[in-house]
């Protein structure tokens, strides 16, 4: 009998052979692979395969100097290296052994391949299952419902789960050092834990913090999650939960069979925390929020709530510092203090369930093949996807060089800029355009190391194989994915694929990727960069003034006074004849189909690109425009978080003013006059982030938001918010009084002349005349 679900913890664990072994005199040590899920019908499963031994490659002529190691195995193998050397595959008996065998090797001058690849994964790619699974075979059923596959044949599935999800929330004292309560909300389950001597509404009393935890872990182990959430989860709620219960020498087992929580860093860029619990997957909310590329001001519970749902957390900011507000209700309102607890769980329910997060960390999952909690991680994702097609092609990968260094990848061909206000502007833009170059032209790892006869020749000199390759096929199937999610309405599978293919550009441009090659990144981008200068020369040769250029953009200029239906016309008639006659150089001069696709993305009916500060050239990546009657800004500082909101308030009435052909010069005579009037004080807080973390890290000369933070002593955040005032930068704190004495002239002269005069000229204008003072001429 076969059964289908979704895999959502793989891990591992070194069993006795009495455990598995049908006689008793059979002694020793396995390893052995746990693939944790959720079947198709709804019971939760238990794969669990002893048979599967850890492995790696060495060159065959290598292989014997691991002849005399005890409890390793010597296969020979059909397989080669990327640079066409005959492998052999090195077996051990348990996968904590590859990491020293890997160094002897290396020691000697000698390289290991795919000796880096964890042990569960390993075992996953090589029967080319990603997260959906079909399982041969008849389980036994374990304490709980468990039901436990010992050594079943399985094969993928494409599976859809339904996942059930269980947010935390603890609340404790100032400094963490006791827990006063835990929230539990979700998978049917709505209640709170407090340490309390009376009876609390709506809540489950204990006598102390040790009761608290003990009952709080039997009640996770009771709701059976398959999914644990929560805000800053990992870092605070659990890491504390852990950190008292072994103080109070507890056990807080949470998991579908006992062990520990482990909480860990991942070792890639992003740096996020994981937490690792037997049975269950942990996404931080915040996490997803951010991996969703939700714009939010900061990424606080309460930013994200007020945004997204249009309610925050029951203790505000005004009702004084909210710390002391907390430990004040827990000893005196403690009802409330509940009701406190409880919905900051929901809050974080609720954001998952208004944005579908948890459905695209499952599409993001189902796609790359990676666990839930491991969905960004990029560079693990392409592995899982290029891995098993590798094999399949006979290759084995490298390693991952440990003490590669980065090299330089060149980003996207950037055009100089025409400045100017402007009609009628059409902005052309590639479809996916490194994702197309890779279809068109073969850029792929195998394809680079084995070029074979009459490669394609990249602009950097690079050469690719016309037939073997492994990218193209995957874009390929991640495009008929994609076309198939936006027939049905699906955004959150394209949004995934959208964020995959992406992703797999950036990856071999990272060294910490073991197909990292510079050469490669730079053929993607050397043929981004030669695309963009024939678009425009294309443009030209038909007599239009080409504005701009971005990576994969081009904004043409058309005819001026011309009606909407008119322009559309040219602008569409220009898009089907460059995309035709570039396609038509492209099969000519490489010989390959052209996989790319040029759009109209959209006509600005009014766009003013600005010079750059103090200068006359044309910005870049800095522009504005009206698009059917709406106004949409990139790159200026009315969108930008560490400029005050007095900017944006002045800069979008420009725009609005200068678009319509209103003068805008009473506008902003009217605002100078608010700012000088103290009418605007709270518009002039400014935010900016401790990029180094703390304040503490700061030691040179600093900079306003750094002394801001100072001042705060320790009040603040990674965001600080502060204004300037005459006595120097103050910093802007929840429930404490706005600082005195405002420096307006400041803002005056630095923020809102700067903004003007980068408009007002183009219109014949200047902020001396809208602020009535005397204007210099200029000396001839």
């Amino acid at each position: 009998m076969s059964h289908t679900g979704f895999i959502l913890h793989p891990g591992q664990r070194i069993a006795s052979t009495r455990e598995f072994a049908t006689s008793a005199k059979r002694t020793g040590r396995v390893p052995v692979i746990q693939l944790f899920g959720r079947l198709s019908g709804g019971e939760v499963f238990l794969i669990e395969e002893t048979r599967f031994r850890p492995y790696f490659f060495v060159h065959e002529e290598a292989a014997h100097l691991l002849e005399r190691e005890h409890d390793v195995t010597l296969e020979a193998t059909e397989l080669r290296s990327l640079s066409g050397r005959a492998l052999t595959r090195v077996v051990a008996r348990m996968p904590g052994e590859i990491p020293r065998l890997r160094e002897r090797i290396e020691s000697m001058g000698q390289q290991a391949y795919e000796a880096d690849i964890r042990f569960p994964y390993r075992f996953l790619c090589d029967r080319g299952v990603g997260v959906g699974v079909e399982i041969a075979g008849e389980p036994e059923i374990l304490a709980g419902g468990l039901l436990r596959f010992l050594n079943p044949e399985i094969r993928a599935a494409d599976v859809q789960p339904e996942l059930s999800v269980l947010s935390i929330d603890i609340e404790t004292t100032s400094d963490a050092s006791r827990v006063h309560s835990v929230a539990l909300v979700g998978a049917g389950a709505d209640e709170v834990l407090i340490v309390s001597d009376t009876p609390v509404e709506a809540a489950v009393v204990c006598s102390d913090e040790a009761e608290l935890l003990s009952r709080a872990a039997e009640s996770v182990r009771r709701i059976d999650p398959d999914v644990i959430t929560g805000w800053n989860v990992v870092d605070f709620d659990l890491r504390v939960l852990a950190t008292r219960a072994r103080a109070k020498h507890i056990r807080f087992d949470v998991g579908r069979i006992p062990g520990p929580i482990d909480l860990q860093r991942d070792g890639s860029y992003t740096r996020q925390s994981r937490a690792d619990i037997p049975g269950r997957i942990v996404l931080d909310g915040m996490n997803l929020v951010r991996d969703a590329f939700i714009s939010l001001e900061d990424f606080s519970l309460e930013t994200a709530a007020r945004t997204l749902l249009g309610r925050g957390k029951l203790i505000q900011p005004h009702d004084g510092d909210r710390g002391a507000e907390i430990q004040r209700q827990y000893r005196e309102e403690r009802d409330a203090f509940v009701e406190y607890n409880r919905e900051d769980a929901k809050l974080v329910l609720d954001i998952l369930e208004q944005e579908a997060l948890l459905d695209l960390a499952i599409e993001r999952s189902r796609l790359c093949g990676m666990q839930l909690d491991r969905v960004g991680a990029s560079i693990a994702s392409f592995d899982r996807l290029y891995l098993p097609r590798l094999r399949a092609h006979g290759y084995v990968a490298p390693s991952v060089d440990r003490e590669r260094k980065s090299a330089r990848v060149q980003g996207g061909a950037v055009m100089d800029s025409q400045a100017g206000l402007y009609e009628n502007v059409a902005v052309y833009d590639f479809r996916s355009l490194y994702p197309s170059l890779m279809r068109t032209f073969n850029l792929d790892p195998l394809a680079h190391a084995q070029p074979g006869e009459r490669p394609i020749r990249a602009p950097n000199g690079a050469a690719f194989s016309r037939t073997e390759a492994i990218l193209p096929e995957i874009l390929e199937g991640f495009l008929k994915r994609r076309a198939r999610a936006k027939r049905r309405g699906d955004r959150h599978a394209d949004l995934a694929i959208k964020i995959m293919m992406n992703a797999l550009f950036g990856v071999m441009g990272a060294a910490s990727c073991r197909f990292f090659d510079p050469a490669v990144a730079n053929a993607i981008t050397g043929f981004g960069q030669d695309m963009l200068a024939r678009t425009r020369r294309l443009f030209e040769d038909e007599g239009v003034r080409v504005l701009y250029g971005d990576t994969d953009s081009v904004f043409v200029a058309l005819s001026e006074k011309a009606n909407p239906e008119i322009v559309r016309k040219q602008a569409e008639s220009l898009l089907e004849r460059t995309q035709a006659q570039l396609s038509a150089q492209i099969r000519e001069q490489y010989d390959v189909e052209p996989r790319f696709e040029l759009e109209l993305e959209r006509i600005y009916s009014r766009f003013f690109m600005p010079t750059v500060r103090g200068g006359k050239q044309g910005s870049k990546k800095r522009y504005a425009g009206l698009v059917d009657d709406e106004l949409r800004v990139v790159g200026l500082e009315a969108v930008r978080r560490d400029w005050p909101a007095v900017a944006r308030r002045l800069q979008l009435g420009i725009l609005e003013r200068v678009f319509r052909d209103q003068s805008a010069i009473p506008f902003v005579r009217e605002i100078v006059r608010q700012v000088r009037a103290g009418e605007l004080d709270r518009e002039l807080v400014i935010r900016k982030g401790l990029r180094k973390g703390s304040v503490e890290r700061y030691t040179a000369r600093t900079a306003p938001h750094v002394e801001a933070a100072r001042r705060a002593g320790g009040r603040v955040g990674r965001v600080v918010r502060y204004v300037i005032t005459r006595s120097g930068p103050e910093p802007v704190l929840p429930g404490l009084e706005f600082p005195k004495d405002p420096d307006r002239e400041h803002y005056v002269e630095k923020v809102l002349r700067p903004l003007a005069d980068a408009i007002l000229p183009f219109v014949g204008g200047n902020f001396d005349e809208a602020i009535g003072a005397p204007h210099q001429l200029e000396l001839l």
